[in-house]
């Protein structure tokens, strides 16, 4: 044999390594034709439409110029926010969106790539996919094309509305490109995670644990310096994404250093992407003991979310012990400016500022709890998607037992969330603990209608299981976004949190939790009904 035809099949390996990509992109896009045109217009819209909402609550450049300084001496503000740079409509937009735009698109990403990577593998789908012409690295790369599709989606959005409201192209560009690109970055650091670990869910567990860490990085250089140039801020790419300085001077060069974090993430992917069989991974699962110590349904259940329930509670220990430290500087960050006061205030009830404060970040953290609960429930589609449900209802566990293990963790892991988020949140603020723990509690009623939707969708229209998180962003998006958008109480009052008093602060009203508790009973009833009576695997 020749030199030459030797050669060859190195050459067509090469190539081969990518063939059938296009098809994988189609088949991505197609699976998740809902998630990335709701991921993209929900997060691009909420940040375009940012400039003409702030310039109706700050009329003036003078009460703009006065919120910038107020905000820069605030440390507490700094921290979740990050500094303010600049006092134009469109600065102040970066300001107040920038971060959660951020981190919202960084979770959407993570979300994409793991999809299409881990959990096709862990599913079975992939191998029988790269039985035909597909390449080695041809599933990494439609990953992360499909992630590029939603994140190009997003800063589109974000670059034309903005540049429309605010006349300042470069400004828009910048915030726009830079919410795509931490996007991406994120979307790189989920490839090289679902090579190391052998499961979808600890792939998006160290993922997400990567970004709050860069979170937690950001926030203690915001507070330790109000210009962005602490070394926590450096060592962030959050800290990186502020320091592009949208509206204020553009730093073009730090966007430079995210895309070169991006094409070195790619490139370590690519990597350990071709030096491993499909379905194993580098970081492999540690081996159970010889005999078996899970001796219940509830047993097996806790085994598999303890980590998420750990996880969360710590987090919202962290989010009210910040968001209590925030609340006596509420008066700072509304100032004189009544209409800032009217939003507040019709987010957390007619009351003193300082409470309709509390009872703002209260629920807040009852919206993101139900995110929780709802994720937990949808952990019985993932099992039953997975072909581990079958195994263990072959043995003497039935289909309402193996369920009600997950739901006791799912809306009894609220309940602990909640407790933890409001003891956090009294510690934060220093007074009333009673009260605000108070508080806390009432969001149940609503966080377990929400999870009961799951258990619903679950039972009778699995493979619509997971529009459940979509009906909880709405709500969520409702509840923060709506006050400030002025929509209507009819329009507010479609999330079940719209329909909760507005604690601490006001009178406790009984009626309706107890009516979103019976509905949530009623939920999980009907949901627990119908998936007794369906065939296994009707979600696949």
């Amino acid at each position: 044999m020749s030199a030459a035809t030797a050669a060859m099949p190195v050459r067509g390996r090469s190539s081969g390594e990518l063939a059938g990509t296009g098809a994988l992109l189609r088949l991505a896009l197609r699976r998740d034709r809902v998630l990335i045109p709701v991921w993209s217009v929900a997060l691009g819209g909420m940040i375009a439409s940012g400039a003409s909402t702030l310039e109706k609550v700050y009329t003036t450049a003078a009460q703009r110029a006065d919120l910038a300084r107020s905000m820069s001496g605030n440390s507490s503000l700094r921290a979740l926010y990050g500094p303010v740079f600049g006092d134009s409509p469109g600065g102040l937009t970066a300001w107040r969106f920038g971060s959660f735009g951020y981190v919202l698109a960084a979770v959407m990403s993570l979300l994409i790539v793991v999809r299409h990577t881990r959990e096709e593998e862990e599913t079975g789908r992939q191998e029988l996919l790269s039985s035909a012409m597909v390449g080695r690295r041809a599933p990494l790369t439609a990953a992360l094309l499909a992630a590029f599709t939603a994140n190009a989606g997003v800063a589109l959005i974000i670059t034309a509305g903005l540049a429309k409201s605010t006349g300042n192209t470069a400004g828009s560009a910048a915030l726009g490109l830079t919410t795509g690109a931490i996007g991406m970055l994120f979307a790189g650091m989920a490839a090289i995670t679902a090579q190391l670990t052998e499961s979808a869910r600890l792939a998006k567990g160290l993922t997400g644990a990567v970004l709050g860490a860069a979170f937690l990085l950001k926030a203690a250089g915001d507070t330790a310096r109000a210009d962005g140039s602490s070394v926590l801020d450096w060592l962030s790419p959050l800290g990186w994404a502020e320091n592009v300085r949208a509206y204020a001077g553009e730093r073009w060069w730090t966007l430079l250093l995210i895309a070169a974090a991006v094409l070195a993430q790619g490139a370590a992917a690519y990597v350990l992407a071709g030096r491993r069989d499909i379905g194993m991974s580098f970081v492999p699962t540690r081996p159970g003991p010889a005999e078996g110590r899970i001796t219940t349904a509830y047993g097996l259940a806790w085994r598999l979310q303890r980590g998420g329930v750990i996880g969360w509670s710590i987090g919202f220990a962290l989010a009210g012990l910040l968001f209590g430290s925030m609340t006596n500087g509420a008066a700072d960050l509304v100032g004189n400016n009544a209409r800032t006061r009217e939003i507040i205030q019709r987010m957390g009830g007619q009351s003193g500022l300082t409470d309709a404060f509390l009872a703002t970040m209260v629920g807040l953290l009852g919206m993101v709890a139900a995110l929780y609960a709802t994720s937990s429930v949808l952990r019985l589609h993932g099992e039953e998607t997975g072909q581990r449900a079958e195994p263990v209802l072959a043995n003497a566990v039935g289909r309402l037992r193996w369920a009600a293990g997950h739901l006791v963790i799912a809306f009894g892991g609220a309940a602990l969330i909640m407790v933890v988020g409001g003891l956090g949140l009294a510690a934060g603020y220093g007074r009333e603990p009673g009260a605000v723990l108070g508080a806390a509690l009432v969001q149940l009623p609503a966080i377990w209608t929400l999870a009961g939707l799951a258990v619903l969708l679950y039972g009778a229209f699995p493979k619509a299981a997971q529009a459940a998180l979509g009906v909880v962003g709405l709500c969520l998006a409702l509840g923060w976004i709506g006050p400030a958008l002025n929509l209507p109480s009819a329009v507010l009052g479609l999330s079940p949190f719209g329909h909760l008093p507005k604690l601490p602060g006001t009178d406790m009203a009984w009626t309706p939790v107890l009516v979103l508790t019976v509905i949530a009973a009623a939920l999980v009833t009907a949901g627990l009904a119908a998936f007794r009576r369906r065939d296994l695997r009707a979600c696949v």
